[in-house]
């Protein structure tokens, strides 16, 4: 499986127990939705290995407590820790109207109502407070706060994202 074909889901944070349990940080709104999972994909950096599940259980509300299948040992736990999750994009849930996955977009164009199309979007960044649309126009990158009320549409059909962002933003910049 390549990584062009999955999306992150967490990261392996911790160990359990001195069985080789070890709690999955789920990087996700809806943690519940990935309780049941029969395997997953782990980056070892050299590529996604897939991992098969014993058993898994929510733990206090963003974690995944996760037996793996041949992890029986804290010494084979120590090997995960820290390691990327993925789960291919098949698996996830298709969304529509203006609901989208950050990973969706990138490549989309950008328009505002009155500015029109001022760029493409090349990446969403999340680290902040509030996340944003990373738009690349020339050579110029433009920061986008992905707010809802801005949003006004998610052009699926001809790859574009429409919105109404407060005058002066994209002048800013260019």
């Amino acid at each position: 499986m390549r990584k062009e074909d999955c999306f992150y889901l967490g990261k392996i944070a911790k160990k359990f127990s001195f069985k080789g349990e070890v709690l999955i940080y789920l990087d996700t709104d809806e943690p519940e939705m990935y309780e049941n999972m029969e395997s997953v994909f782990v980056d070892f950096g050299k590529g996604l290995v897939p991992f098969f599940i014993e058993n898994s259980n929510l733990h206090k509300g963003d974690f995944l407590r996760v037996k793996f299948e041949d992890v029986d040992n804290e010494s084979d736990a120590d090997e995960i820790i820290g390691c990327e999750i993925y789960l291919p994009l098949t698996v996830l849930p298709k969304l529509e109207g203006n609901q989208f996955y950050f990973h969706e977009v990138i490549g989309f164009e950008i328009e505002d109502k009155r500015y029109g199309i001022f760029g493409k979007i090349t990446a969403v960044n999340d680290t902040a407070a509030q996340p944003l649309f990373e738009v690349v126009n020339g050579s110029i990158e433009i920061l986008v706060p992905m707010i809802d009320q801005f949003l006004l549409k998610i052009d699926r059909e001809n790859r574009k994202v429409v919105m109404d962002l407060p005058e002066g933003l994209i002048e800013m910049y260019l």
